[in-house]
C-alpha cells in the first residue's frame, strides 16, 4: 500500500472556524491510512507554511481541512501550483461550492430545487425581506459550514440579531426560507457520470436542533441510516443529491445536505466538498451501511487523488 501512494500528507487544522473538528477529522483519517499500511502524515495548515508544505515533497495529500483556506479552493489552487496530487474537488467546485449563495444561483438555473433566498448586506431592509420570505428564516453566513454563525428567525425583531451575528463571518449573508421537514444528508463518491450516492442518512437532532454541540460532542442526536423513505422518495433524494454535485463540478468525494418537506419534495441547502471525517460524522456512517469501513472508505477517497488543472508545460 506505501509503495502504490508513496508518501501522502493530510492536511488538516487550518485556520477557519472549524479547525477544531478538522484536526479530528485529519487524526481519524491518518490513523486509518497508517493502520492500512499507507506512509502517511499529518501536516497542520495552520502552524506550517507553504514553503514547508513544498519541502516535504509528498506524492499526494489527503485534504482532511474544513472552512476557509482549506474548502474553498485557496489550498486547492496552491496544490495545483506544486503539482501535488489531492483528494476531493479542483479550486473552481470548491470556490463554488463553499459559497451557499452562489451554490443556490446555479442550482436555480439548472431547475434544481432549493428553499427560497435572498442576498443581504448592510444596506438591506431586512423587515422587507422577512415579509418576503415568509416566516420562520434561516440566516446564515454564506461561507461558513458545522452551523457556525447560523439563526432560525421566528419573528422579525430577531432579524437584526441574526444578521448581526452572521456579518460576523460574512460581508453578505444569506437568508434562506425555512423548510419544515425532515432533515438528511446524502455522500457521494466518485467524479462526473461515476459519481454515486450511498445511503441516505436521516437526522434527528433534539428539538430540531443540529447545532454545533450536537455535531460534534453529544450522543443526543439520533442517525438513521438507512432513512426510513418510500423507495421512491430516496431515489428521488439521491439522484437530486448527485446532480446538484455534478453541477458545480464537485469531484472525488462531497456530501449533500437536503430537507425533506411534508410532500417528500426535496430541497437542497449545501454541498460540502470536504466533509467531516470524525467519530460523530456522516460519511462515514453512510459509507457503513454500505459495506464498506472507515478505513476502507479513507483509502478510496485517497485513491482519486489528483490535480484537477491542466497544463501542456506540466
Amino acid at each position: 500500500m506505501s509503495a502504490q501512494f508513496g508518501k501522502v500528507g493530510v492536511l488538516y487544522g487550518g485556520k477557519s472556524a472549524e479547525r477544531d473538528v478538522s484536526i479530528m477529522s485529519g487524526t481519524g483519517v491518518h490513523r486509518a491510512l497508517r493502520s492500512a499500511g499507507v506512509e502517511a502524515h499529518l501536516f497542520d495548515t495552520g502552524v506550517r507554511s507553504l514553503a514547508e508544505l513544498a519541502e516535504e515533497r509528498f506524492d499526494r495529500v489527503f485534504i482532511a481541512l474544513h472552512g476557509r483556506y482549506g474548502e474553498d479552493g485557496t489550498i486547492q489552487g496552491a496544490l495545483e501550483l506544486l503539482r501535488v496530487p489531492y483528494t476531493g474537488s479542483g479550486p473552481l467546485a470548491s470556490a463554488l461550492a463553499m459559497d451557499k449563495t452562489m451554490t443556490k444561483r446555479i442550482w436555480v438555473d439548472e431547475g434544481l430545487p432549493t428553499p427560497r433566498f435572498e442576498s443581504l448586506d448592510r444596506h438591506s431592509d431586512l423587515a422587507r425581506v422577512a415579509a418576503r420570505l415568509g416566516l420562520p428564516l434561516i440566516v446564515k453566513p454564506p461561507h461558513e459550514g458545522s452551523t457556525i454563525g447560523v439563526t432560525k428567525v421566528d419573528d422579525p425583531a430577531g432579524m437584526r440579531v441574526a444578521y448581526d451575528l452572521a456579518a460576523e463571518y460574512d460581508e453578505h449573508v444569506l437568508a434562506e426560507s425555512f423548510i419544515q421537514g425532515r432533515e438528511l444528508t446524502v455522500a457521494i463518491l466518485g467524479t462526473g457520470a461515476a459519481a454515486r450516492a450511498l445511503p441516505v442518512v436521516e437526522i434527528v437532532a433534539p428539538d430540531g436542533n443540529y447545532d454545533y454541540e450536537h455535531k460534534y460532542f453529544t450522543d443526543d442526536t439520533r442517525y438513521l441510516c438507512p432513512a426510513q423513505l418510500p423507495p421512491a422518495v430516496t431515489q428521488r433524494v439521491q439522484d437530486i443529491s448527485e446532480a446538484a454535485y455534478r453541477v458545480l463540478g464537485c469531484e472525488g468525494w462531497g456530501r449533500v445536505d437536503v430537507m425533506l418537506d411534508a410532500d417528500n419534495q426535496p430541497y437542497l441547502l449545501e454541498v460540502n466538498t470536504s466533509p467531516g471525517m470524525t467519530g460523530h460524522s456522516l460519511v462515514p456512517m453512510a459509507a457503513a451501511a454500505d459495506g464498506m469501513s472507515y478505513e476502507t472508505l479513507c483509502v478510496e477517497i485517497l485513491k482519486d487523488a489528483r490535480c484537477k488543472v491542466s497544463s501542456r508545460s506540466s
